[in-house]
This record gives C-alpha cells, structure tokens and sequence, in this order.
C-alpha cells in the first residue's frame, strides 16, 4: 500500500483576495530550493488513524498552532512519489512569522556519521492562489485549484 498523508489548506480572505497558508521544509535538502518546494502543513498517517485527527496533529506539530474551523474534504492526489496525500480546507487566519516546528535528526553531512537536528519547516508565508500554485508541490496546486473552485461558486 502507498504511503499516505494528511494535511490542512488553511486560507484566509484579505480585501476580497483569496491567500493561502504554506510552510517550506526545513533540513538541508529543501534550504536553496523555492518553486515547487512548498507544502501545506501535513504529514503521514497509518491506516487505522482518523484521517483528519491525523491532519489536525500534523499542522500543530509544523507551526506550533492548532487549528479548528469547519474543514472541507478536498480530493485526494497522488504525489510524483506515490504518495497519496488527503487533505481539508478550513478558514483561519494565523500569524506566519511565529511557527515553531518539531526536529528531525538526519547524517549530516552524509556518510559523516555525525547526527545534526533540523527543522520540519523552516519558514511559513500566506500567498495569493497564483503564486501558491507555483511555490506549492506541483500535485498539491490541486488542492488550491479546488479550493478556488469552491470559494468562487
């Protein structure tokens, strides 16, 4: 079975413009990259989990911030990497410059063996629906477009 995640579109409106909420991961991987690179707060689940209790937990652990609201099941995608990433949309406002993310230990520099501690995220930022679909992962600017949909129905 293919790994799986859950996640939150938070967005908000700002003078009738629709801005998205997205954090950029954080480890050396991810530290020049941009375009492409961004995500919505999430993470993986087991099958036995409640889907979007799973979503819940993974935004807090990202930003430092719980979320509540009335969410909204978008439809599922399937990343470049298999993964099948489920997700709910829900209207919130959060300040972006105060996230606190949970570590993760990796081998840095590989085949070192020296253990280094980094951020699951390294900086959070609200974006217009345009810009978001370029700084998103590109399977994730479903979830956007959906959300646009719904918003201007």
């Amino acid at each position: 079975m293919p790994k799986q995640s859950a996640g939150i579109l938070l967005y908000r409106n700002i003078n009738n413009k629709l801005e998205v909420f997205l954090i950029h991961p954080g480890g050396p991987f991810f530290k020049n990259k941009d375009e492409g690179a961004w995500s919505i707060p999430k993470g993986e689940f087991l099958d036995d989990e409640d889907a979007l209790a799973a979503a819940k937990r993974e935004f807090l652990e990202e930003t430092g911030q719980a979320i509540d609201g009335n969410f909204r099941q978008l439809s599922p995608v399937k990343q470049k990497s298999g993964k099948i990433v489920f997700a709910w949309s829900v209207e919130g406002d959060i300040d972006h410059e105060v996230i606190v993310s949970n570590l993760f230990e990796m081998e840095w520099p590989p085949g070192s063996g020296k253990k280094a501690s980094f951020s699951e995220v390294d900086r959070a930022a609200w974006f217009g629906v345009d810009e978001a679909k370029i700084k998103i992962n590109g399977a994730q600017a479903a979830f956007i477009e959906e959300l646009e949909s719904i918003y201007t129905s």
